[in-house]
């Protein structure tokens, strides 16, 4: 063809464009796309997951009881009390901004739970739906603090910390701790109750039919527009691994005593903050504001409500978190939300993919990052090693993500520029 023949027809070379597009949107182009991705300093996930696969293997290594069956089930119903907690976390990061209050607000849940529940012998949902709301309370005056008088979110969450904490210490009262009977449903959720196999196993399958469905509508909503579309064959590959390793991990979890209920309301809460924060419009207002508050309010976006919210339900998760705590110990006490709890919940959020510096992270960030945590946790306990060597040790894992997150950032700045 010559050259005054390739001038004259633009509608073939857009035929040729479209073809390389949808070849590329293939199994060989996804890859391609990745390692792409992962060279322009957008790691994802990946940091936290060759992580956690590394973890397992030493702490197996070491004992063979960590990776145990019941012994996993134990971790998971450890992890979802400060994985609540950590996804209230990851809310506020996506903002730039930073909850230090968040260990006394669970631990005034707690506390709240006890007084209400069991001391006042209000019915169990009233004094949980008072615990929610108190969480929201204290969410708001945050965010009215930060929007009103531009307090620093570090600075009041920090007169936070100390005023709930005292707060926490008059309710219980002299005692200092109220116990919680033990045949009650919120202790045996916290202690016992695991989920029926047949439940398992189909919430197992759910995740990868619904990323085939999801898929296929896209694609279908893509051509309708006459836009590229990505190829099936990724999709489905992605759908079966998934399924393989979902499956893979009731089947072994059933060996012991099977999936606790308590992890699977908030794995639950995980996928309802996962699809607010990408289906959604407050969602994307989220990451534009923490991306670039000024860029976000130029474009319409009511930064001070998103702040807002963001605070609102920080706080409000912080408090479901206390809840979860006190069903797992059976009590609520003065010790609650006190000692690593800021430190496991911030660092489950960061180690997890979400970035300090706003802008970046997801609500899966909370799940892989608790399970980071609960896993160095569990697995220096089974070898009787002490408490300080475990706060070294997640020191140094949460320093080396904010490390891996600053280097990807300055990789993405650069990649950027060129």
């Amino acid at each position: 063809m010559t050259q005054d023949t390739q001038k004259s027809a633009p509608g073939l070379q857009l035929d040729r464009a479209d073809t390389r597009v949808r070849h590329d949107a293939g199994l060989s182009g996804a890859l391609r796309g990745f390692v792409d991705q992962v060279r322009s300093g957008d790691l994802g996930m990946l940091p936290v997951v060759i992580g956690l696969l590394f973890i397992s293997t030493v702490f197996s290594a070491l004992n063979p009881v960590f990776l145990a069956p019941n012994n996993l089930v134990n971790l998971l119903f450890d992890a979802a009390a400060v994985g609540l907690i950590a996804l209230g976390v990851v809310c506020v990061l996506l903002l730039g901004e930073i909850d230090l209050s968040i260990g006394s607000m669970s631990g005034l849940a707690s506390a709240i739970t006890g007084v209400l529940w069991v001391n006042s012998g209000l019915p169990l949902p009233i004094a949980i739906l008072a615990v929610l709301l108190t969480g929201a309370l204290v969410g708001l005056v945050y965010g009215y603090l930060r929007n009103q008088f531009e307090m620093p979110s570090f600075v009041a969450t920090l007169a936070g910390l100390l005023a709930l904490l005292g707060l926490q210490l008059y309710i219980l009262g002299p005692t200092g701790s109220i116990n919680m009977p033990f045949t009650s449903p919120l202790v045996r959720f916290g202690q016992i109750l695991i989920m029926p196999a047949w439940l398992s196993y189909l919430l197992a399958i759910a995740p990868g039919a619904l990323l085939v469905y999801g898929g296929m509508r896209r694609n279908q909503q893509r051509s309708a527009a006459n836009l590229s579309s990505q190829g099936m064959s990724v999709v489905i590959t992605k759908a079966i691994f998934l399924t393989v390793a979902l499956v893979f991990a009731v089947y072994y979890l059933e060996q012991g005593r099977g999936v606790p209920w308590m992890f699977g309301v908030f794995v639950l809460l995980v996928l309802i903050l996962n699809y607010a924060l990408t289906r959604t419009k407050w969602g994307r207002s989220m990451f534009a504001v923490g991306g670039n508050a000024e860029a976000a309010r130029r474009s319409g976006i009511n930064v001070k409500r998103i702040r807002l919210t963001a605070f609102v339900a920080c706080s409000t998760f912080a408090a479901l978190g206390g809840v979860f705590a006190a069903a797992r110990l059976a009590s609520a006490s003065q010790q609650a939300g006190t000692g690593d709890v800021n430190l496991n919940a911030i660092a489950a959020a960061v180690i997890g993919g979400t970035s300090l510096f706003g802008g970046r992270g997801s609500a899966w960030s909370a799940l892989l990052g608790v399970l980071v945590i609960m896993a160095i946790s569990n697995g220096l306990t089974l070898l009787n090693l002490s408490s300080s060597l475990r706060y070294m040790i997640t020191g140094g894992v949460l320093a080396i993500a904010v490390i891996v997150d600053s280097l990807a950032r300055r990789s993405r700045a650069s990649h950027g520029r060129a």
